[in-house]
């Protein structure tokens, strides 16, 4: 009975154990998952070790710190490929067809008579008079010498109109009117070959070779005539021997293309007449029909450089003929011309005259003087400032204009 005891109890003692081992863990889950509790501590890892960074340098006083380096590797930005330039494409003026140059003069005629009406007028008045007497005479002369008719041809004409005047006895307008018309046609030169020689010969152009002094429009009607010469169908090459002045070559740049005619250049202040030969060699390559040459504007005074144009025309010469030196005169300086022409003939043998500004201040008789004293033919006139306002002088659409409808 008592070895039955003793099992039980110790079975007893072992179940108290567990019950108490049970209980203590229990206990001690409780502790660790209950609210407010502390979590178990991490556990120890081992120190991590880092570069130490060199020490900077104090930055110099009165400079300030460069900011710190960005940590953040950050790629480069993609640069696109250099862009090609475009170039805008070059527009070419629009080429212009002028007019044909036959009868300019006569639809420019009402502008002359405008500007020249005056000399007509007065001389119409006067020859009206129902006494002519001595000092009527000599008013018409002073009439006639200040339109810059000159004193030779003024005196001419004087004494014919005297001797027709008492021969006719009474006059009516008309008959006053016819009489100054016939005196004027005759002492402009009516008969006078005025033709533009521009008929090429052969496979060679005709060369004009257009010269005058300074300020005389001698460029602005190197263009003009070079629109007037298209205008008649022709085919015409500029050559711009006016080195001396970049402005005229720029000039006849700007007419040329105008136009459609090529124009030959050189540098600046180099040979004018390597420039013509040039031009003139270009004419013949291309078959143009006309060359056209403007030269400097030389003054009268200085031998070296009249001798030079001469040089300039013999120069041409050697390729082809040169057909017309016009000589290019402002009707505006009356008189004062006259010694510049007079010299221009003596180098160049000055073939025709381009006569400008006749439809401002200009006095009609300078068409006179000027063929008596140089002996050759007023063949152009300038009578406006329009790009086709220069036209083949014409006697009687001339006169006419002077002495009104």
């Amino acid at each position: 009975m008592s070895g039955k005891l003793s099992a039980v109890d110790g079975y007893l003692g072992i179940i108290v154990i567990v019950v108490v081992v049970a209980l203590l863990a229990a206990g001690g889950l409780f502790l660790l998952f209950r609210p407010g509790g502390k979590a178990a501590p991490p556990p120890v890892q081992p120190p991590e070790t880092h570069p130490v960074p060199k020490e900077k340098e104090a930055p110099a006083e009165g400079v300030a710190a460069p900011e710190e380096a960005a940590t953040t590797t950050v790629p480069p930005p993609t640069v696109p490929p250099p862009a090609v330039p475009v170039e805008p494409p070059v527009l070419k003026p629009e080429i212009e067809v002028p007019p044909p140059s036959a009868g300019r003069m006569v639809r420019l005629r009402a502008r002359l008579a405008r500007s020249q009406n005056a000399l007509g007028k007065g001389l119409l008045d006067l020859l009206s008079r129902d006494r002519l007497d001595d000092d009527v005479w000599e008013e018409i002369e002073e009439t006639l010498i200040s339109a810059d008719v000159g004193v030779a041809p003024t005196q001419t004409m004087v004494e014919e109109l005297r001797t027709k005047v008492k021969v006719l006895g009474s006059r009516t307008p008309s008959e006053v009117r016819g009489l100054l018309r016939e005196q004027l046609l005759v002492q402009i030169g009516a008969d006078l070959d005025r033709t533009l020689h521009t008929k090429p010969h052969g496979e060679r152009p005709a060369v004009l070779l257009v010269v005058g002094v300074n300020g005389t429009g001698k460029t602005t009607t190197t263009g003009k005539l070079a629109r007037s010469l298209i205008g008649d169908g022709k085919k015409v090459l500029l050559g711009a021997a006016d080195t001396f002045r970049a402005a005229a070559a720029d000039q006849l740049q700007t007419w040329g293309e105008r136009v459609g005619a090529d124009v030959v250049r050189g540098p600046e202040g180099g040979d004018p007449a390597s420039v013509a030969f040039d031009a003139t060699a270009k004419g013949i390559e291309d078959k143009v029909d006309v060359v056209i040459v403007d030269t400097a504007g030389r003054l009268h005074t200085k031998t070296g450089l009249m001798d030079e144009l001469g040089k300039v025309k013999r120069v041409i010469e050697k390729k082809a003929t040169v057909d017309e030196v016009l000589l290019v005169l402002d009707a505006t300086t009356g008189q004062n011309g006259m010694r510049q022409a007079q010299v221009f003939a003596e180098v160049v043998d000055v073939t025709g005259i381009a006569l400008t500004k006749l439809d401002g201040t200009a006095k009609g008789g300078i068409v006179i003087s000027v063929q008596r004293e140089l002996g050759v033919p007023v063949k152009l006139v300038g009578l406006g400032e329009g790009p086709d306002d220069l036209a083949p002088f014409d006697p009687e659409v001339f006169v006419d204009a002077l002495l009104g409808d």
